[in-house]
């Protein structure tokens, strides 16, 4: 791997004062090939073939972490869609493939291992339903698997049914882990346009296109955007909101530079057997202070994250990321742009506290953001029929905008509108908010499919 001198003396800076980090490594597999008509075969075959194909994954992230001195917080997997390769089965309970992916895992001593997911924006299949029906256990009873269900694309159009399931699905995932304030939903998260080299956790999977084994990186770099727009106003206090787009754009270069890098280095130390696949640049918060997207559009003015303005601001913000990392790489993937998880970014957690941030605020924001309605906490007795209207509205943003949006919501048990749930580590304080108190039971109770728009009419 070639560093340019001044390339590495700009990461070395926004590694020690601006919490730049590589946020994942992600390793796609593809499981196709392992399906079988017995369970118990298929389940041995996949954690037999994540530990012969992630075995170097880890210790290579070390070396590379410790040769170069950039931090790399998270090493994960990716899988093809679990509901396809456990339809060949002869068995209903799909929990057992959840469990191997789980013990394949941690063999390999990855975080997380993302692909427990099914594709049913147009219908549902046996083996879709098995799934989807299996998450609660499967979610519940593991540590590292997380689960995605594409439930509509600009193409088909938004299967309403599937929305209904899935929103039982999460009041029963909280009812399962309960005991930890519902955090069994922070690992379910339910798409319109879900993409198929997103190396972002919960929503990664390893899409049916893809080669057989692929590196995508995911970085992130608020603070250092942050860090950036508080020495631009430092000098030019007037500056205007293009010239603030520009010195964004030029940053996300930097960033994304450094992500293809190391991406690219991780390759090559594993082999020939291992593509390179994308670069994610997403400015993905955590709970720390000055590593926050919500800081960002303060910065830029807004009193708070959700005043008048937010939606406009986050537009610029998503904009210039994608634009920087566009000129960086030609690699650039997956959600690529702003994310907004509530309850991982320290400043929205406040928004919310103070009221500055509503439900409906964020839904809005949403339509310009890289993904959409991302760890929002709401009241613990919020109806199935709330949820399933809560995430076809997010859904219909993406479906119309032809864009990738996702809900992971979390309904807290036992707690209710201004309490709050401290998940620890990157998940953060989940603020509960307040919901639409009107029903909309016989809108969603109407079940079927939304049809596509006109725009995907492209042919």
């Amino acid at each position: 791997m070639f560093w340019q001198r001044d390339e590495v003396t700009e990461i070395l800076r926004m590694i020690e004062n601006e919490h730049l980090d590589i946020r994942t490594v992600t390793m796609g597999v593809s499981l196709r090939g392992l399906a079988h008509p017995s369970a118990e075969h298929a389940c041995a075959a996949i954690r037999e073939h994540l530990q012969r194909t992630a075995d170097q994954l880890v210790p290579t992230i070390d070396a590379i972490q410790a040769d170069y001195a950039v931090p790399i917080t998270n090493k994960r997997l990716s899988v093809t869609p679990i509901a396809l390769i456990a339809e060949s089965a002869q068995s209903s309970d799909y929990v057992p493939f959840a469990q191997a992916m789980d013990r394949a895992a941690a063999e390999v001593g990855v975080d997380y291992i993302g692909g427990f997911s099914a594709l049913v924006q147009k219908g549902m299949t046996p083996g879709d339903r098995n799934l989807i029906d299996a998450i609660p256990r499967a979610l519940s009873t593991t540590e590292r698997v997380c689960s995605s269900i594409n439930v509509a694309t600009t193409r088909a159009g938004i299967n309403v049914d599937a929305i209904n399931l899935m929103a039982a699905q999460v009041k029963a995932l909280a009812e399962a882990t309960a005991d930890q304030g519902g955090i069994g939903c922070a690992k379910l998260v339910i798409f319109a346009n879900i993409p198929d080299d997103n190396p972002f956790i919960a929503g990664a999977m390893h899409g049916i296109g893809e080669a057989a084994t692929v590196i995508n990186v995911g970085v992130s770099g608020p603070g250092v955007v942050l860090s950036t727009l508080k020495r631009l106003f430092r000098h030019q206090p007037r500056c205007r909101l293009d010239e603030v787009a520009d010195a964004i754009k030029r940053t996300a270069f930097k960033v994304t530079r450094a992500g293809e890098l190391i991406g690219r280095e991780v390759v090559r130390r594993l082999g020939d057997r291992v593509r390179f696949g994308v670069v994610d640049l997403s400015l993905a918060p955590t709970p720390a202070i000055g590593d926050s997207v919500a800081e960002i559009l303060e910065e830029l003015g807004l009193q708070r994250a959700g005043a008048p303005g937010s939606t406009a601001a986050l537009a610029l913000l998503t904009d210039a990321v994608k634009k920087g990392g566009m000129m960086a790489s030609s690699a650039v993937g997956g959600l690529s742009g702003a994310f907004i998880p509530v309850s991982e970014d320290a400043a929205m957690v406040a928004a919310v506290r103070e009221g500055a941030l509503s439900l409906e605020k964020l839904e809005a924001m949403t339509a310009v953001c890289s993904v959409g309605l991302d760890m929002v906490a709401v009241p613990g007795d919020t109806s199935a029929a709330t949820l399933a209207g809560i995430i076809t509205d997010e859904i219909a943003i993406g479906v119309v905008n032809n864009k990738t949006t996702a809900v992971r919501i979390i309904p807290v048990p036992g707690k209710g509108p201004g309490e709050s749930f401290d998940y620890g580590g990157l998940l953060g304080v989940a603020q509960v908010q307040p919901v639409n108190s009107f029903s909309c039971d016989r809108f969603v109770g109407r079940g079927g499919q939304i049809p596509a728009p006109l725009t995907s009419l492209r042919n």
